[in-house]
């Protein structure tokens, strides 16, 4: 499949909101949330006011489509560390899904924050969620746990 990735273009951050809910994990059987749900408060901590200082966006396009995005911000959210550590989201069109995408939205977002000298990036996943193997494959390892979801950390000297 012919991709690219590159910087998101602040007239583009309007497609944040449908990222974010691509992001949400739905265990096969479930049903999936309304869009709505993106307008929750902890849920808009991902995406409000987009586009400040250590706020940084890599999108995936197939025929000039947006279909992926991953994103970090410093933000109290489900996988917040500290206030110098960077919080992921990443997800793709359902699509889109499992055919590498994902792994090369991931490289090209550690590389940058390597390049900015982050010393670590964190995430929060669901233990059910299939990315939990795309997260440990590219250097991610569990900090804490709880009944369902782990916080997860690469530090950004990993491979």
């Amino acid at each position: 499949m012919d991709y690219k990735i590159r910087e998101i273009k602040e007239n583009e951050y309007p497609v944040l909101p449908d990222f974010l809910y691509e992001a949400i994990f739905i265990p096969e059987g479930a049903e999936k949330p309304p869009k709505t749900i993106v307008e929750q408060p902890e849920l808009q901590t991902y995406i409000a006011g987009f586009g400040k200082a250590d706020d940084w966006c890599f999108v995936a396009e197939v025929k000039e489509r947006i279909v992926g995005a991953v994103w970090v911000r410093i933000m109290n959210d489900y996988g917040h560390i500290d206030d110098e550590t960077p919080s992921l989201a990443i997800s793709l069109h359902e699509e889109y899904r499992r055919l590498g995408l994902g792994t090369a939205l991931m490289d090209a977002m550690l590389q940058f924050l390597r390049a900015k000298e982050y010393k670590q990036v964190s995430l929060s996943v669901q233990k059910a969620n299939y990315a939990v193997h795309m997260y440990r494959k590219a250097g991610f390892a569990v900090v804490k746990e709880n009944e369902g979801e782990y916080i997860m950390v690469c530090r950004l000297d990993c491979a």
